[in-house]
């Protein structure tokens, strides 16, 4: 195995935590190499992390952001740069929640920067960047294999996203300029200097001050813990054995659940858990596990030494021996801080550039939390629905009782902007169902001599829901129509070719259907909306007049025309999974396939009454009784299924949701 030599290293980020524990190891095992520190000293960045290195004749320290290109390129052809460790970077998960976009500046941005930078200058041997586990996204709670390092990403919060995103890059330009890159993994890491943002310093600080534990929902997430000097000895081993190309996941496999890791740390205290650890609502996500394969790593000769009760020890020694070292963390320690730029922060860094020592003694400022509370259930979600006296919205509110979800239904008028305002206050939701609209009394024929009141409603009201919903960063799930379309040349009928997402509504037979089309091609503009195109919807609920089997039912004729179709019996349970993936887009909302006037009454003498009767009659002759013309087409719904491979064709689901559950006749 070849071990690669560097000469003059610069590490990213090394007045944080995880690098300077790096570059202080570096430094202090080999002299004759020259390591730049770089670093911007963000409120998570302290210079006195780097404190036993700074006599030390091969270390330099730069204050700079790694988004200035003229920087990045001033350093490496001054300092003769052969290696970068990269570690710069915004990590803390709830802060991406709050501010993406600065995640995206510094992750993503600041990465190509330096990527630009090494092509640019030509002289780099080693381009180490540093990611982490959670780019794989969550792994299954039963899995005994971890990821391993060839697993696909599938990140589930900005952070984790903008990580992945800065690999691509990464990887681009390896394999586009023959950049000689390698790519770590990392599962959590603790120890001394970390800033108290982050779990296991939150909890010691505020066990320091007898205060309560703060966790998000139950505290079953589960994590894998390595001690800050064990994943400094893994990127030494990386720098020279790694492999260019080559992707090394740093992990454990020793996992412990977030309520555990509090009891640790109250157990350290002499605190009683029970009345020491506070439930608080989780995260807007909050992956439940993550889990690595770090053989590959093992390979190269790393192995971890530290037990995770040596590490949780040391850990509290120095915070209890360093109390002042970050000054004022209050807004740290909230259960959900956002991003901060923490009060001292300027004095914090001047006084650690002039390397003083560190002063101990000094009590540390905490928040004041409230009573020890149980664990909230299901407070990961909470829906605001718009459409409480319809037929879709009163339905959803039953399925959010059914699946314990938090929900409340809107007060305002859509097109209302004050009063949505008002709502979206007072209710404080993390998703929003619009399922209200007009679609007439008691059919569409209404809206021809309504069409204010329909465009009101239909049109402007949509809007103003969307637009002040994309203000507050909340995903509507908007309840729409498929009825804007209908059989043309290139989609016959019982041709089996059915109308796609992305195909332009052709028709404008009625006013409604032209409201629910224009809204619609709007809505586009709008990345938070999801919409669902419904159509002619049908539910268990045989005595519903809404219902569609009710309706032809009950008419004298009815015409015999194949369509598209929403069994709400199955569909809206999809909705609501829609809104907790946090699908956007437009999406053919009915079950695959097409069925029939007949077909349905079919299946209702079949299983309802066997003597039942009815007469067809042509659409030349139902245009005479009614007012506007009715859209009949075939929806493509393969999106849908492809996401969501369970869904059941409309024949099949027909049977399984409707019909057998309300059976009458004798089984056959």
């Amino acid at each position: 195995m070849s071990t690669f030599a560097p000469k003059n290293i610069l590490i990213t980020g090394a007045a944080g935590f995880i690098a300077s524990h790096v570059a202080n190891r570096l430094i202090r095992n080999y002299p004759e190499y020259k390591i730049v520190v770089l670093d911007k000293l963000d409120y998570c960045s302290n210079l006195k992390n780097l404190l036993p290195s700074k006599c030390s004749p091969n270390f330099k320290f730069v204050k700079g952001d790694i988004g200035s290109a003229d920087l990045v390129n001033y350093l490496l052809l001054t300092e003769d740069i052969d290696t970068i460790m990269h570690f710069a970077a915004q990590t803390h998960v709830d802060n991406s929640f709050g501010n993406s976009f600065e995640f995206t500046k510094n992750n993503i941005y600041g990465t190509h920067v330096l990527l630009e930078a090494c092509k640019v200058t030509g002289q780099i041997k080693r381009f180490i960047h540093v990611s982490t586990d959670e780019v794989y996204g969550e792994t299954e709670e039963d899995a005994v294999v971890g990821n391993h390092e060839a697993s696909q990403l599938l990140p589930t919060n900005p952070y984790s996203a903008t990580k992945a995103g800065a690999e691509m890059l990464v990887m681009a330009y390896g394999r586009s300029y023959g950049l000689p890159v390698i790519t770590t993994r990392g599962n959590n890491v603790y120890g001394p200097n970390q800033f108290p943002e982050k779990l296991i310093p939150k909890f010691i600080l505020l066990a320091m001050s007898g205060k309560p534990l703060p966790i998000h929902g139950d505290g079953s997430n589960v994590r894998s813990y390595l001690y800050c000097e064990d994943v400094a000895e893994a990127f030494e081993v990386v720098l020279h054995k790694g492999e260019v190309g080559h992707v090394y996941n740093i992990g454990t496999k020793k996992e412990r659940r977030v309520v555990d890791v509090a009891k640790d740390v109250c157990n350290l205290f002499g605190m009683d858990p029970n009345k020491s650890i506070q439930f608080v609502e989780n995260r807007p996500f909050n992956d439940q596990r993550y889990f690595l394969d770090d053989q590959k790593l093992k390979n190269l000769g790393w192995s971890e030494r530290t037990t995770w009760e040596e590490g949780l020890k040391k850990t509290m020694e120095w915070y209890t021996s360093n109390p002042d070292w970050w000054g004022d963390v209050s807004g740290a320690l909230l259960p959900h801080p956002r991003m901060l730029m923490m009060p001292g922060g300027a004095e914090r860094h001047v006084g650690a550039e002039k390397y003083e020592s560190v002063k101990s003694g000094t009590n540390i400022s905490v928040p004041d939390s409230e009573s020890i509370s149980s664990p909230p259930q299901n407070s990961e979600f909470k829906f605001l629905i718009y459409g409480k006296t319809g037929w879709i919205g009163g339905l959803l509110g039953k399925l959010c009782e059914k699946q314990n979800i938090p929900y409340e239904y809107g007060k305002g008028r859509l097109q209302d902007r004050s009063q949505l305002l008002a709502d979206i206050l007072s209710v404080k939701p993390t998703h929003v169902f619009n399922a209200a609209g007009v679609t007439g009394r008691p059919n569409v024929d209404w809206c021809e001599t309504h069409k204010t009141e329909t465009i009101r409603t239909n049109v402007a009201g949509t809007l103003t829901l969307a637009d002040v919903c994309r203000e507050h960063g909340l995903l509507v799930i908007n309840f729409a129509t498929g009825c804007i379309f209908e059989y043309d040349a290139a989609h016959t009928e019982g041709s089996g070719i059915g109308f796609k997402e992305v195909d332009k509504p052709n028709f404008t037979g009625s006013f409604y259907s032209k409201t629910k089309a224009m809204v619609e091609e709007l809505l586009k503009e709008y990345d938070n909306v999801c919409t669902l195109r419904v159509r002619m919807p049908i539910s268990s609920d045989l005595n519903n007049p809404r219902n569609f089997i009710t309706k032809i039912s009950l008419y004298n004729k009815v015409v015999n025309i194949p369509n598209s179709m929403t069994i709400l019996d199955e569909l809206l349970p999809i909705s609501i999974e829609m809104a907790k993936r946090n699908l956007r887009g437009i999406w053919n909302f009915t079950n695959p396939g097409v069925v029939s006037h007949n077909e349905i009454l079919e299946m209702y003498k079949e299983y309802m009454d066997p003597n039942f009767t009815w007469t067809n009659f042509t659409l030349e002759e139902q245009a005479r009784v009614i007012v506007a013309p009715r859209s009949n087409n075939e929806m493509d719904a393969s999106k849908l299924k492809h996401e969501f491979p369970e869904l059941l064709s409309i024949k099949e689901s027909l049977i399984k949701n409707v019909f057998e559950p309300n059976r009458k006749t004798p089984t056959k």
